[in-house]
């Protein structure tokens, strides 16, 4: 039997800033982190699981990226709100102004519509190693693949996000 709590108290925090850094909308945030588990419960139904956080950030990067690029693909055709509609909870830092947090919002909105144009495994190698401090070794043994491999696919993604970013906004990006 898993013990669903502990997990829940261990690993919940870690899924939680990982759905909301990449999708900075909390009604969306909340969405993903239910599916992350609730997917997670069915892979533990099936299977035994070695490594219970590294599942979770699998599952919660995957499908906040997916909910990304629906986003996105809703925006382009002119359906819904603003693609980078971040939400921010003020109460968490009152330090920012208005302009420090518009900037931010603009930045975010630009990386998350960036990311959501990147290949799965780029994404999530980017994802693991930038917003999650994996190591090299870490991502490697997670996706089954060369440690080699991780620094071709985080070179690609970065050299994909830099160009995006710059063609989004030429004068912010530094080359």
């Amino acid at each position: 039997m898993v013990d669903w709590q502990s997990i829940l108290d261990r690993d919940g925090p870690v899924v939680w800033r990982t759905v909301y850094r990449l999708l900075g909308n909390r009604a969306d945030a909340e969405d993903c982190y239910q599916e992350t588990f609730l997917s997670a419960l069915e892979v533990w139904r099936r299977q035994p699981v070695r490594s219970p956080r590294a599942l979770l950030q699998r599952m919660a990067t995957a499908r906040a990226l997916d909910r990304l690029r629906a986003r996105y693909r809703r925006s382009a055709r002119g359906e819904g709100s603003d693609p980078g509609g971040v939400e921010y909870d003020r109460s968490a830092d009152p330090a920012p102004g208005p302009p420090e947090v518009a900037e931010a919002a603009e930045l975010s909105g630009r990386l998350r519509e960036a990311l959501a144009t990147l290949p799965a495994k780029q994404a999530d190698v980017f994802s693991l190693y930038n917003l999650e401090g994996w190591s090299y070794q870490e991502i490697a043994a997670h996706l089954g693949i060369s440690v080699d491999s991780v620094g071709v696919l985080l070179h690609r993604a970065r050299a994909r996000l830099r160009q995006r970013l710059a063609a989004l906004a030429p004068d912010r990006v530094d080359r």
